[in-house]
């Protein structure tokens, strides 16, 4: 194999011996399925939450991998390595939200919370996420440990409290929250602006400003009353949280040091804890007993009461023992971080109690769907309850996800990629492989593993093997999923090529020593096909269990080790093989797309500009100005506006314009050349309109349409302009998502965050456009 000459023979030594001396199988006193309740002295103990998924509606892909799934990946890693693993999850169910679905349903809350938890339950099994237990924040023990950590706060001096001018309905006799305000936007005159932002103008208002407001249960005019409220003195807790970020954040993923501090540079202001509202934990406090708790403070402690319903002792994992060493993971979307790095610290600080801390906080960013975002109103993107109805099966899901999670920039759910991947990396490459060895075997070794003598090609393998082992385990200790599976597919890639070269059809049919050979080979590549089902473990569970059954092995009673060992002996026998992944066609991928592409708007009709000009045959911007230069005749001026349908400087097609421009673009970083182009271009279209009397409706469309060329020229020459790597881009996109955040929260002029939005956006398609140069 050509990799020998990278390999020093210490390293071939090295695979060497851990092939014939060492030993992956799991200690004989593990329980196989051990659901852990305690951590346990001397071990390495790791407690996995994930953000709690809002019960008010149905959660889409984007939400899957944002926390459950990512969390499930690294739990189920954590096992694999033989480490004392817990992985908490549940509802979050209080809230203005779930008032405001209810009212929607014509349900009550408690109602909403039933019906959606057991929806969120389905999709989660459905997806094999594996929580050790999945609760709710509505549970009894949710109420008590909330109470008894707010009342040690509060006993403990971290309160103040404050008046607040909120909307009251006397009516309903009951202040309302932002999302229970309609009313006049003061700024547009909108006539169904919510009381947190005006749909008609996009500003942020604050629903005292609303005029005319009205309760949207009773639609009765609410009056403005003075409510006190109690809120957390961040900034008494703000040197020791400043510590702990800088001690702590290092193991966060980027996005998460990134947001945390921005929250935390300007200084932190007291955070309200309270809301009047009816669905909440009751405030245990007389003066303060018609309030409930927002939601933000009480759904973060629902890791705590949700480890309590898992097990009595659950303060063994939230207040351990000195001599107990527990490091905890939290998975979330980064919409969720300053909730966990900002306040719930804040508040188990506030305890002054030995709480445990999180260790690492790791964010994604987020994940739309094709060329827009998910959307349920409008039927846009897959949801939960929607995939299991596509026909394919959940790990192909989990394996998409997971391949194109959103780690370090936003990415996208694509149908085609998604097939693509399916037949390019599960049927080719790793299935390929797997059926191609345990066929092999099957068929010319009666299933049954022959000796395996290791020479040079064989330690080569292992060795380049080994190497993408060792880089898996060094991610996935960090998290970064989606690199680890690129490992996997690596390493069959090996396997792959392995056999190629080798050609054991060929060495099987010579003589006894060639037949040996094919032995050796095929032997080696049925553990390799073993290696490859532990190591997917945490990301396709039913496929691990099938090729399980295949090679006719306990998966679950290997330990991933930092070597590869000789996991199926000679002497094995097998099951029966068979193809683990089947092909997604393109008639398939055509009707799913169109299945989940919501209700389409009408397209606009593009404008129909007739021949006269053969795009094709202008291979420079000089020959299409020349082109383009020519004039029509007095005759064809003094016509009615069809003169458009004989024009010789209009292509047939928009498109056809736009792509040679791009041709040119790919030959050419002289950009400034397409201006007076376009300028030509627009500047002939519209005086011949105007001079032959077009209505101002005829002759939109066509300024739209070549505004849309000037839309591209311009990309094109940022493209062109920018000097920034894409690391550098990607870097600038969280800094400046975080600023707009920030803005956003804090309410201010639209004139003050539209400039910052301009940049976000600019940012983003620099990065576009410098991907698809370093593609193209």
């Amino acid at each position: 194999m050509s990799a020998v000459t990278e390999l020093d023979n210490s390293e071939l030594m090295n695979v060497k011996d851990s092939w014939l001396n060492k030993t992956s199988i799991r200690n004989s006193n593990y329980i196989q399925n051990e659901n852990s309740s305690l951590p346990k002295k001397g071990e390495t103990n790791i407690l996995v939450t994930s953000a709690l998924p809002y019960v008010n509606n149905v959660p889409h892909l984007g939400n899957i991998i944002g926390c459950v799934l990512s969390a499930d990946v690294f739990a189920r890693y954590c096992r694999l390595r033989g480490w004392n693993t817990l992985y908490i999850s549940g509802t979050d169910e209080y809230g203005t939200a779930t008032e405001t679905k209810a009212l929607e349903e014509g349900l009550t809350p408690q109602q909403i919370c039933d019906k959606y938890f057991e929806i969120h339950k389905e999709i989660y099994s459905w997806f094999n996420i594996g929580f050790d237990y999945f609760g709710r924040t509505t549970s009894p023990k949710q109420i008590g440990i909330v109470q008894e950590i707010f009342q040690v706060v509060y006993n403990n001096g971290y309160t103040t409290t404050a008046s607040m001018e909120q909307l009251l309905c006397e009516n309903c006799d009951r202040f309302l929250a932002d999302r229970f305000v309609e009313g006049t936007c003061p700024r547009c005159s909108h006539e169904d602006a919510r009381g947190d932002q005006c749909d008609g103008c996009g500003h942020l208002i604050n629903a005292t400003e609303l005029l005319n407001p009205r309760c949207k249960t009773c639609q009765k005019n609410p009056v403005i009353r003075n409510s006190q409220q109690l809120f957390l003195n961040l900034p008494k807790i703000e040197n020791k949280l400043n510590k702990w970020v800088e001690k702590s954040g290092d193991k966060w993923s980027y996005n998460a040091k990134v947001i945390t501090k921005s929250w935390m540079k300007d200084g932190l202001k007291e955070r309200c804890i309270t809301r009047d509202l009816k669905w909440g934990i009751p405030v245990p406090l007389d003066e303060f007993k018609s309030k409930v708790f927002y939601v933000w403070f009480d759904a973060p402690i629902g890791y705590m009461s949700m480890t309590a319903s898992h097990t009595p002792e659950w303060r063994k994992w939230w207040q351990p023992e000195n001599d107990v060493n527990i490091t905890y993971y939290q998975f979330m979307a980064k919409d969720n971080v300053p909730f966990h790095s900002v306040m719930f610290p804040a508040t188990l600080m506030a305890t002054e109690q030995n709480y445990t801390m999180v260790n690492h906080i790791m964010a994604t960013e987020y994940l739309n769907y094709e060329d827009s975002k998910f959307s349920k109103s409008r039927g846009i993107g897959v949801f939960g309850n929607d995939a299991r109805d596509t026909g394919l099966s959940a790990d192909v899901f989990r394996f998409y996800l997971l391949f194109v999670r959103p780690e370090s920039q936003d990415s996208s759910f694509s149908w085609a990629d998604l097939a693509t991947k399916n037949n390019s990396e599960l049927l080719n490459n790793l299935g390929n492989f797997c059926n191609r060895a345990l066929s092999f075997l099957d068929k010319f070794f009666n299933g049954i593993i022959p000796d395996i003598e290791l020479e040079k090609d064989e330690l080569t393998l292992l060795a380049l093997v080994t190497r993408d082992l060792q880089e898996y385990i060094n991610v996935l200790d960090k998290a970064k999923l989606r690199d680890g599976l690129r490992l996997v597919l690596s390493i069959s890639r090996h396997g792959n090529q392995y056999m190629q070269f080798q050609k054991p059809w060929v060495l099987v049919k010579g003589s006894a020593k060639e037949k040996s050979r094919a032995g050796t080979v095929i032997g080696l590549s049925c553990n390799i096909v073993c290696l490859l089902a532990i190591m997917l473990q945490p990301y396709m569970p039913q496929t691990v269990k099938t090729i399980g059954e295949q090679l006719n092995v306990n998966i679950t009673s290997f330990l991933l080790n930092d070597f590869v060992s000789n996991l199926l002996k000679s002497g094995h026998k097998i099951g029966k093989p068979s193809p683990l992944f089947e092909k997604i066609e393109q008639t398939v991928v055509n009707k799913l797309k169109a299945r989940f592409a919501g209700k389409q708007k009408t397209p606009e009709k593009e404008p129909a500009f007739a021949p006269g000009l053969d795009i094709n045959l202008c291979t420079s911007i000089e020959k299409l100005e020349e082109a383009a230069s020519k004039q029509t005749s007095k005759e064809d001026k003094r016509a009615q506006p069809k003169i458009l349908h004989k024009h010789p400087i209009f292509p047939c097609s928009l498109n056809v314009l736009l792509r040679w421009l791009l041709r040119v673009d790919q030959k050419s970083t002289n950009l400034d050349g397409f201006k007076p182009l376009y300028d030509l271009l627009l500047g002939n279209l519209v005086r011949t309109l105007k001079q032959n009397g077009t209505q101002k409706n005829d002759l939109e469309p066509y300024i739209k349409a070549l505004l849309q060329i000037k839309k591209s020229l311009e990309q094109m020459k940022i493209a062109s302009s920018c000097t920034e790597s894409v690391e550098e881009l990607e870097d600038k996109i969280v800094q400046q998502g975080t600023k707009v955040r920030e803005l956003k929260a804090s309410k201010v002029e639209k004139n003050i965050l539209q400039p910052e939005i301009d940049i976000l956006l600019q940012l983003k398609t620099k990065l576009s456009l410098k991907k698809r140069q370093s593609e193209g």
